[in-house]
């Protein structure tokens, strides 16, 4: 294995236990005047353009999906229920149970560390809150930058911020959003997360033909850099 100097993760499905979107959002619906069923299917066809961005604002994006979902929400509702958003995607993200003690033996070790997400507004909201943040020497999120992968930019966004060049990064993922083969295709060495939870999460644009390693946790891609050298 070559000697490694970062080590750069997914969240949701990697540093996270499986997603499944929770009852709140149901209830988020129903609040704005829509069908949660016609909500729930504007998200999942809209996922990426929502996660660069596209629709604008937190509260402008809901105010979309909720207009083309046949809502019609009231004055001042759509500001109200934004922090309800924020709050179902929290209830929904569970951190792996070895989320910390992997991010911190890799920072031990004196490897950077940085978080790629192809999210929406509400990830940058509450992870500042999330044991994992401050193990985290870099933060990334598609809806900031404007771009999700496999994008060349958003990797390099990642390099950039932790000052290592992509050959330098180990790229861990559970191959939403093509993620494992964008990271091989701008030098980074990808690794499949292939948890047994993972067979009920929620994922758009899997990488399903990825041949590359895999693991089976957080714990076990410590095993890949017992031959990268301590940095002190």
């Amino acid at each position: 294995m070559p000697a490694y100097r970062a080590v750069v993760f997914d969240f949701f499905g990697t540093l996270t236990r499986s997603v499944q979107r929770g009852p709140q959002h149901a209830d988020i619906a129903r609040s704005l005047g829509a069908d949660p069923e016609a909500v729930r299917g504007v998200l999942d066809r809209t996922f990426r353009a929502r996660a660069c961005g596209q629709y604008g604002s937190a509260e402008a994006t809901l105010r979309w999906v909720i207009e083309q979902a046949g809502g019609r929400p009231r004055p001042g509702a759509i500001r109200a229920a934004a922090p309800a958003r924020v709050d179902a995607l929290r209830a929904d993200t569970q951190l792996r149970p070895d989320a910390v003690d992997a991010l911190d033996a890799i920072r031990r070790r004196g490897l950077r560390t940085a978080l790629i997400s192809d999210c929406t507004h509400e990830l940058p909201a509450f992870l500042p809150g999330l044991p994992v943040a401050p193990l985290l020497d870099a933060q990334i999120f598609s809806v900031e930058l404007g771009v999700c992968k496999p994008d060349p930019r958003i990797y390099l966004a990642a390099c950039d911020a932790l000052g290592v060049s992509p050959q330098d990064c180990l790229y861990v993922g559970d191959g939403g959003s093509h993620e494992l083969t964008g990271a091989a295709a701008v030098g980074m060495t990808p690794v499949r997360l292939a948890a047994r939870d993972l067979s009920n999460h929620l994922v758009f644009d899997a990488d399903t033909n990825f041949a590359g390693r895999t693991v089976r946790s957080l714990t076990e891609v410590l095993t890949l850099l017992e031959h990268t050298p301590a940095l002190v």
